[in-house]
């Protein structure tokens, strides 16, 4: 699963990195190294741009950096809260299950992130690591987005969430969780995010590529990543093993 990742570039690095157009105007968050549900996040998207009349041209594809909530809600739920809960989607299951289905037919997405977290416990503790590309580039963390309107509210604002795709793990990260968010290479971007592709044509997509997983760097990182209100650059530190104390008199 992914519960917890960093994303510190800006969005003109991120729209140079993903040949994108920054449309976050001011709404952008800032760096953050431990972001958790229900933050605001980067995403990647295209769509077909629209006229001056909101009809969109079929001949022409944008991609753009969007703002989105992490938590996907989808468009029948009656409560936004439920978002807390459908941060990830399983990449096996997603365009059958009714939260995702459609999102994975019509709303995919990219949340670039620096590297992700994750917990393997150990003794009866959770140990934190942390995965990267030692190389720097941004991981593309396969996703689905969707906007929400409250029921109750038809005159609200529309509220654009997303979830993080996942698949299972092997290799190395195998040894901390069974799973792992699904992280595209490069040459799936453009189909990934066209707009006009359903489910079935990116299918061949949900399988994790070996060749980027077999560069990651798994890093041990300092207990301080379990707290939310903990962020800063120091998270993705390499740590030692912390010591394990002993009751000698249980």
């Amino acid at each position: 699963m992914c519960g917890r990742y960093a994303s510190t570039k800006d969005p003109a690095q991120l729209a140079l990195e993903f040949s994108a157009v920054d449309a976050t105007a001011s709404e952008a968050p800032g760096a953050d190294y431990n972001i958790a549900p229900t933050k605001p996040v980067l995403a990647i998207v295209a769509r077909h741009p629209r006229d001056a009349d909101g009809r969109p041209d079929p001949s022409a594809v944008e991609r753009t950096i969007r703002v989105m909530r992490w938590g996907l809600v989808p468009t029948w739920s009656q409560d936004r809260n439920v978002g807390v809960k459908m941060i990830n989607a399983r990449s096996e299951t997603a365009a059958v299950k009714p939260a995702y289905s459609e999102s994975m037919a019509r709303r995919r997405c990219i949340l670039p992130a620096d590297g992700w977290f994750e917990w393997r416990r150990e003794t009866g503790a959770k140990e934190p690591f942390y995965v990267t590309n030692p190389d720097d580039t941004s991981l593309a963390m396969a996703g689905l987005w969707t906007a929400w309107r409250d029921p109750n509210q038809p005159a609200s604002p529309w509220l654009v969430t997303c979830a993080v795709l996942t698949t299972d793990a092997f290799g190395p990260l195998a040894s901390v969780h069974e799973r792992m968010p699904l992280v595209l290479p490069r040459d799936a971007y453009e189909r990934w995010l066209a707009p006009d592709l359903g489910s079935d044509d990116v299918a061949d997509l949900l399988k994790p590529s070996p060749e980027i997983v077999d560069r990651y760097e798994l890093r041990r990182v300092s207990t301080a990543v379990n707290s939310i209100r903990n962020n800063g650059p120091e998270l993705l530190a390499e740590a030692e093993p912390e010591p394990v104390e002993l009751d000698l008199f249980s």
